[in-house]
């Protein structure tokens, strides 16, 4: 769990930085930096949000009844990879142009006032921020433990890395391809999806909702033990459990190969694609 959310605190986070630099170096270099105050004052109503918001779902999990718990964890973590399926091919599609895209908005929100400018930093932070806190909360459902110390420990050396990052970018200090940081880090949340969406089908069929919670693919628990190095490996990376149910399996490699094939075609090619249906 410690690299799995160390990968999504990165990932996540990284996105929000470059918003939050993308943002400041624009207002430095126009000679408005009277306005900085504005995008930090929404950087921090964001933050607060995307802290409420995973709170809230920790409250509202531990108040249920097991088939609840079972129920909210499966649908939290389908909607949770829907969320990352879109973010990885959006930030893949967008990298090049994003800069673009913010400074033209927060010239349009100048004009209009603070409060404007304001409310551009809440909404570019707020939505990797919400995000983060449902992916968060999907994978710590996931833990063999039940404990959070350890993911929260990966999510925030993600976040810390992140901000050191982009404060570097911001600085000239290191020049990072964004297209290629994007596609390694986008195959591996892939997978970590992939282990999730699993995990939610399991919680769905734990909640009687949906069927064949007895029919195994494979069990190979006499050879690989979550209390292993590298059953822990397994489980924290890809969420790979022992005991695997036909469709929890069938559910895995479906998403894997499908997304993974089209996330990696070219972008002429998937272009035309989506323009052929």
């Amino acid at each position: 769990m410690l690299v799995s959310n160390g990968l999504i605190g990165l990932r996540e986070g990284l996105e929000a930085a470059l918003v939050v630099t993308i943002l400041i170096a624009f207002l430095v270099r126009t000679d408005r930096r009277g306005s900085l105050k504005f995008v930090w004052l929404g950087t921090a109503a964001a933050l607060a949000l995307s802290v409420a918001a995973g709170a809230l779902l920790a409250y509202a999990y531990a108040s249920m009844t097991f088939e609840q718990q079972e129920t909210f964890g499966g649908v939290a973590s389908i909607v949770a990879v829907a969320f990352v399926t879109g973010m990885v091919f959006w930030m893949r599609r967008a990298a090049r142009t994003i800069s673009g895209q913010l400074r033209g908005q927060l010239g349009d929100a100048l004009r209009v006032g603070p409060l404007a400018v304001a409310l551009v930093a809440f909404l570019a932070v707020a939505r990797e921020g919400l995000e983060t806190a449902l992916i968060f909360f999907s994978s710590v459902q996931t833990a063999s433990s039940g404990s959070t110390t350890v993911p929260l420990l990966g999510l925030l050396a993600g976040l810390v890395a992140a901000v050191v990052l982009g404060y570097l970018i911001y600085r000239g200090a290191i020049r990072v391809n964004l297209t290629k940081f994007f596609t390694i880090t986008g195959v591996l949340l892939i997978l970590v999806a992939g282990g999730i969406l699993a995990y939610g089908v399991h919680d769905l069929q734990e909640a009687r909702i949906l069927p064949g919670l007895t029919t195994l693919a494979f069990d190979v628990s006499d050879h690989i033990t979550v209390d292993s190095w590298y059953g822990a490996l397994l489980k924290g990376i890809f969420n790979f459990s022992p005991q695997t149910t036909v469709l929890e399996a069938v559910v895995w490699v479906g998403y894997v190969a499908t997304v993974m094939v089209l996330f990696l075609l070219p972008q002429h090619l998937r272009s035309r694609r989506t323009t052929a249906t």
